[in-house]
């Protein structure tokens, strides 16, 4: 979950204006002393980090040093080292537009070549969220930790007193929320105070209204993409969704960073919360009881007519590794990329409840701490046609507030869809 929230960042520090730091090198530029450094965001998963890279001590000349920063810090003193001879050889990141300025600053190196000599590390992760890391055609990331799909959770208690199923298509959610509604149930949680939760309604529509090419193109630069046709189909059905009281009155004064709207639905107050994976997670460490027997989980519903495939997901593909142009040494780099598709590095992400998006997960899945879960998370990423990462990752940082503003407005009723087009057109894309 944190890996979500220290990507909404405000990361505020200008890669040009980046200076060196003072103190002795170590990273990428510093002095060779024969180890490499990994830079990766601190938190509870960091254990399976240490053991990876107490694995690949006990047998390489190079060791990994690895170096852990509080989550809360790491967006913006990755930003203030990755310039400096502190810089590390190997960091954390989560692909898209969080890479696209080192890119274009040419201080990654493209893994062309590792690819060359070991096919397996692209081959051996799921097509759709390897190429989350691709930028102007060439692979910069290797996949770690875990994927996390946005799917449609409910209260099936909920739904059953209701007298009604989880809806698979836009249609059938309109009709689900006016009964829910009629019922004096608050159709869907929205921690709306957060602003990133809201923005998964918009990803998710337009995908499946136009496809993924229509966010494509516009992160890419094409603003006319904003303009056209599919968008405004897309605004419409999210306008007449808010215009049903779906979400109820106050949603922008209820957050899902303190609980606020899980309890919602946990407590039986609200049916349904479009969420990242790691609501499972988050429902558990909270209320236990409700995972065990009342929580469930769909994809998001398909929309008659719409261009986008039904079976298609957004969300964060995974976390990623990439690789400073600068490391003196790429080959031990390359070496600690094949620990990620390893079996041990496998089994020991699905000990701490994070789902890999390897090849090999599948012979795994048993052991993990919800195997049913895990399974469909697994099987639904596997047949996406697409992935779309999350709009405030793809952009890149930059773009992050006006982003989540407009959205925010849009969802609130102070921004019509023509100000929340010229909104999505003023948004830097580079």
């Amino acid at each position: 979950m944190g890996s979500r929230f220290v990507a909404t960042t405000a990361a505020t520090v200008l890669l040009l204006a980046m200076t060196a730091a003072c103190g002795s090198g170590g990273g990428a530029s510093g002095g060779d002393s024969g180890t490499i450094h990994v830079m990766v965001y601190g938190d509870a998963t960091n254990k399976v980090e240490k053991q990876l890279v107490d694995t690949f001590n006990k047998t390489s000349p190079v060791k990994v040093v690895l170096d852990t920063v509080p989550g809360a810090d790491y967006q913006q003193k990755l930003q203030t080292v990755i310039n400096t001879p502190q810089a590390p050889d190997v960091f954390f990141n989560w692909g898209g537009g969080s890479i696209q300025p080192f890119v274009k600053a040419d201080l990654l190196l493209p893994l062309d070549e590792f690819i060359a000599k070991d096919p397996g590390l692209k081959t051996n992760f799921l097509p759709s969220v390897f190429n989350s890391a691709v930028v102007d055609g060439k692979p910069y990331g290797v996949p770690m930790r875990g994927t996390q799909p946005v799917l449609l959770f409910h209260n099936k208690k909920v739904l059953a007193d209701a007298g009604l199923t989880p809806p698979k298509t836009w249609d059938e959610l309109l009709t689900t929320t006016k009964a829910l509604k009629a019922k004096g149930i608050t159709p869907i949680a929205l921690g709306g105070a957060d602003k990133w939760p809201t923005l998964m309604w918009f990803e998710y529509l337009y995908d499946r209204v136009a496809g993924p090419g229509l966010f494509q193109k516009a992160v890419e630069g094409d603003k006319a993409a904003w303009a056209g046709e599919d968008s405004r189909k897309a605004l419409a059905a999210l306008r007449e969704l808010t215009d049903t009281g779906a979400f109820g009155t106050n949603f922008d004064s209820v957050k899902f960073t303190d609980g606020g709207s899980p309890a919602l639905v946990a407590k039986g107050k609200a049916a349904f919360e479009l969420m990242g994976s790691w609501y499972y997670s988050t429902q558990q460490d909270a209320n236990p009881d409700f995972v065990k027997n009342g929580l469930g989980y769909t994809g998001f519903p398909s929309v008659t007519g719409g261009k986008g495939e039904a079976t298609a997901v957004v969300g964060n593909t995974n976390n990623f590794y990439s690789v400073l142009k600068k490391t003196k040494h790429p080959e031990a780099a390359a070496a600690f990329l094949k620990l990620m598709y390893s079996d041990e590095f496998v089994k020991a992400q699905l000990a701490v409840g994070n789902l890999p998006t390897t090849t090999n997960t599948v012979n795994f899945l048993d052991t993990a701490a919800s195997p049913e879960y895990s399974k469909y998370q697994f099987e639904l990423v596997k047949a996406a046609p697409s992935f779309q990462l999350s709009w405030d990752q793809a952009y890149p940082p930059s773009a992050m507030t006006p982003l989540q503003t407009a959205i925010q407005q849009f969802f609130n009723g102070k921004l019509d869809a023509d100000g929340f087009v010229k909104a999505m057109q003023a948004l830097p894309t580079s």
